[in-house]
């Protein structure tokens, strides 16, 4: 059984959500907005471009002046061949700059990652948010770029979805960038001189290219890891991944991870009716977050946002060529069954679809801030690093377990 920390923190947490949720639902958004929004209510951590923490950069990023859709990159110290300049106190930043003849740097394989909060809630600088993808960057040797997509009722279905896609074309063309950019700033002997090429800026004579992603990015791993609503968005974004195909390029999504995701539908499983009433997140609230991002002339639990194994009306999904998918249930998670049910099918279509069941836990176990210390929690993400090294291993040194 989840311990009394657990159950105690359960209580209040459900008690804030459905008083947010509530809050929400009796007052409707008045005038439309299509940007980006934050909850003053939650504790954030700003970012940081030094390595002198806890080894681990940040840096936010603004990537659509419409939405307001924005990122923040974690830059693991494991990046730098050598720690020669890595504080160079250059920049706007203020803080790590890479060396432009490219000698100190590392390429790295990236995670697109996306957090959760029942649609309503959450985002890339919230305490919890932040401690977990720093520790999922040093555990996993990789770049972590965090989404901060729109959040409802301001934004219903599809804009978080559209968010997740924009995030990745962005990425493809940021690694289209720094070639373009690689080749233009390199020396050439035209007509027995040397000349530098320019550099590719915007209308502003800003650079477009992003310096720490040219620096470091391998656009060939690329992994998606969501979290709770953020693993519907990663299942989508992988989705539309497989149907681009090299429209995507450079991009390689190789791998995804979903951890408890957010699934539900009109007919309740077994797990549905045994927890509806579970820890954290119980049903009934969260059907009301569900009311407040879904369409609301067409409520359907049934949605494929919702249940991915019932699109409706729409053709059966062809799962075949989706990535190699991690899903991560907690034994006392009213969602499990549905998460093991997409897991089962990925599997009989032969795609690599490992599930990982703890046991005694709840959902959120691994990345909510306040438990995020406890032994099950650094044993998921211990588990989830394995697992991903598998897929990012640079060729001829792959990792086995």
């Amino acid at each position: 059984m989840p311990s009394l920390i657990v159950k105690v923190y359960s209580l209040l947490f459900k008690y804030n959500l459905n008083h947010r949720l509530q809050t929400l639902i009796q007052s409707p958004i008045s005038h439309p907005f299509n940007g980006v929004v934050s909850r003053a209510d939650e504790s954030i951590i700003t970012s940081n471009p030094s390595f002198s923490t806890d080894g681990v950069a940040t840096k936010d990023l603004h990537i659509d002046s419409l939405t307001s859709l924005s990122l923040r990159i974690y830059l693991p110290q494991s990046a730098l061949i050598s720690l020669r300049n890595s504080e160079s106190g250059e920049g706007v930043y203020g803080g790590y700059v890479p060396e432009k003849n490219g000698k100190n740097c590392k390429k790295l394989p990236v995670i697109l990652q996306f957090h959760g909060g029942a649609w309503v809630t959450g985002g890339i600088d919230t305490v919890s948010n932040d401690v977990f993808c720093r520790k999922l960057a040093k555990s996993c040797d990789a770049i972590v770029i965090a989404v901060g997509y729109r959040l409802a009722p301001e934004s219903r279905f599809p804009a978080a979805f559209e968010d997740g896609v924009a995030a990745i074309k962005w990425l493809g063309k940021q690694a289209n960038l720094a070639e373009c950019s690689r080749s233009c700033l390199d020396k050439r002997i035209v007509n027995g001189e040397k000349h530098r090429g320019r550099q590719i800026v915007d209308g502003f004579g800003a650079s477009m290219v992003e310096p720490w992603l040219a620096a470091h990015l391998d656009p060939s791993r690329c992994v998606l890891l969501g979290l709770s609503c953020g693993a519907n968005i990663a299942n989508y974004v992988a989705r539309y991944a497989v149907e681009a195909g090299k429209l995507l390029d450079p991009i390689k999504v190789v791998a995804q991870i979903l951890m408890y995701p957010f699934f539900i539908g009109n007919i309740p499983t077994h797990s549905e009716m045994k927890l509806a009433n579970s820890y954290l997140y119980d049903k009934a609230t969260c059907i009301l977050a569900w009311k407040l991002f879904l369409p609301e002339t067409d409520f359907n639990l049934d949605h494929l946002a919702a249940n991915p194994l019932k699109p409706g009306n729409e053709k059966p999904l062809d799962l075949k060529h989706m990535p190699p998918t991690l899903t991560v249930v907690a034994q006392y998670d009213w969602m499990r069954d549905r998460a093991i049910a997409y897991s089962e099918e990925l599997r009989r279509v032969n795609v690599d679809a490992p599930l990982l069941d703890y046991k005694d836990a709840v959902h959120d176990f691994a990345t909510l801030n306040v438990l995020q210390k406890t032994p099950k929690a650094q044993a998921c993400l211990e588990d989830i690093s394995i697992w991903v090294k598998k897929y990012i291993s640079l060729r001829g040194n792959e990792f086995s377990y």
